[in-house]
């Protein structure tokens, strides 16, 4: 399977090759650029910089990856994006020594190593730089509350979704419930916790509704449809989950609204887990999308030039 982190990625904007010293820090750290910055190379810069972390992920090693991030943060192709974000380059650059340096092993982090921390993180910044501009969503009440946002369970009951999702159980009972359910049929569905919010951006709805007709077109008949794990996050329930262990980034596009979780290893038991990578790995390409491996589900995030074009045709399949 192609791994995102190491796949040329498209970009919603032209390029230009930077002419910066290797060592040179950002001129104006928190600076919109004036044009996007190559995504292609930044991706490259990233799997290259891990293989150089990865042979640092020892604990004696702590110096030296330091020294490590400290240079190769600098070098143009990654240092255009990290100036680009809200934080600007030497926020950008603190917050990840500050998560390396805080990084323990859990067993509910898509990070299950150093090295995947950094992937994780370093990627994230994409979106964090296309989705600046954008307020985040700072409670559970506003993501509920938003007008900016459909429910997604009005949609599913007149058969207006091509994907599927489960709502985070809310009660005592329910959670039994599920747990039951997960002991009788533990592969009947993925290992999920489900969406504590089923609101989403209607661009993001037109997006999965696309994805899950794609996948359902390119696997065969009785493969389960698309499906969702994660959605729209409050800024509050990111820090919940940072506290439970989760390798929650801030900012991240599940806070603005723009972001999802896809589940992916759940499909390998259906043979269709690379056909799956395959179609996300091409829209990221094509410059629609970002996507991380964030191992059993795939965090990806919409691109600010798609939304005009999806909130068309979310109106035109909604009759709106």
């Amino acid at each position: 399977m192609r791994v995102p982190s190491r796949s040329p990625g498209g970009r919603p904007g032209p390029t230009v090759a930077s002419t910066a010293p290797t060592r040179r820090l950002p001129a104006s750290p928190g600076r919109p650029p004036a044009t996007e910055p190559d995504l292609a190379a930044y991706r490259e810069a990233v799997a290259d910089l891990l293989v150089e972390v990865g042979a640092l992920a020892d604990a004696p090693s702590t110096a030296a990856r330091q020294v490590l991030i400290d240079e190769r943060l600098r070098e143009p192709a990654l240092a255009a994006v990290l100036d680009a974000t809200p934080q600007g380059f030497l926020g950008a650059r603190e917050t990840l020594l500050l998560e390396m340096a805080r990084y323990q092993p859990n067993a509910r982090s898509s990070a299950r190593d150093l090295t995947a921390l950094v992937r994780i993180y370093l990627l994230s910044r994409i979106e964090a730089m296309w989705w600046r501009g954008v307020p985040a969503f700072v409670t559970d009440d506003q993501v509920q509350g938003s007008t900016d946002l459909v429910d997604l369970e009005w949609l599913r009951r007149r058969d207006l979704l091509r994907f599927r999702y489960r709502e985070q159980p809310a009660t005592v009972v329910g959670r039994g419930w599920h747990a039951m359910r997960r002991r009788m049929r533990p592969d009947a569905s993925p290992r999920t916790a489900g969406l504590l919010a089923r609101r989403a951006r209607r661009e993001v709805v037109a997006l999965l509704n696309d994805l899950g007709r794609e996948f359902a077109a390119a696997t065969p008949p009785g493969t389960p449809p698309l499906w969702v794990t994660s959605l729209t996050r409050s800024v509050e329930h990111q820090h919940r989950l940072r506290r439970l262990g989760y390798a929650a980034m801030l900012p991240s596009g599940h806070c603005v609204g723009y972001a999802m979780d896809i589940e992916m290893t759940w499909y390998a038991r259906y043979g269709v887990q690379d056909t799956l990578a395959a179609l996300l790995l091409g829209r990221q390409q094509a410059g629609e999308i970002n996507v991380i491996d964030e191992g059993q589900a795939w965090h990806v995030c919409l691109a600010p030039a798609t939304g005009r074009r999806l909130r068309r045709a979310y109106e035109a399949e909604m009759g709106l």
